[in-house]
């Protein structure tokens, strides 16, 4: 019995590191991106104006959700809250203090919510 080698080219002098799977150059690679970490499973809610010279923004980490679904929640949730937001490395920022709101929304897809930080 053989097993299907993915092989290929893992490096060139042109590219540098080079994806086996999908033989793009791993800046570029687009096989880690599909595949989203789903960590421990809890969906963390919190606050924190670190930074942000004393404004207050809620943040949410965990959310198991791939890239492109992500963006259209984070969409969806700040519609429901009427403020702005962004979404930067899988945690989705909303402005202002929205923690009371959010907590009901996300606890109705199923997820286990915890509170926190203060």
């Amino acid at each position: 019995m053989s097993k299907k080698h993915e092989g290929g080219l893992v490096y060139s002098t042109d590219q540098g590191r080079m994806c086996p799977r999908c033989r793009h150059p791993q800046e570029r690679c687009t096989c880690s991106r599909e595949q989203r970490p789903l960590g421990d499973g809890v969906v963390r809610i919190s606050r924190e104006t670190k930074g942000r010279k004393g404004k207050g923004v809620t943040l949410i980490s965990g959310i198991p959700l791939a890239e492109k679904e992500l963006k259209a929640y984070t969409k969806e949730l700040k519609v429901k809250c009427g403020t702005g937001g962004t979404l930067k490395d899988g945690i989705v920022e909303i402005q202002g203090d929205q923690r009371d709101i959010l907590l009901p929304l996300l606890m109705q897809k199923g997820w286990v919510v915890k509170r926190s930080g203060g």
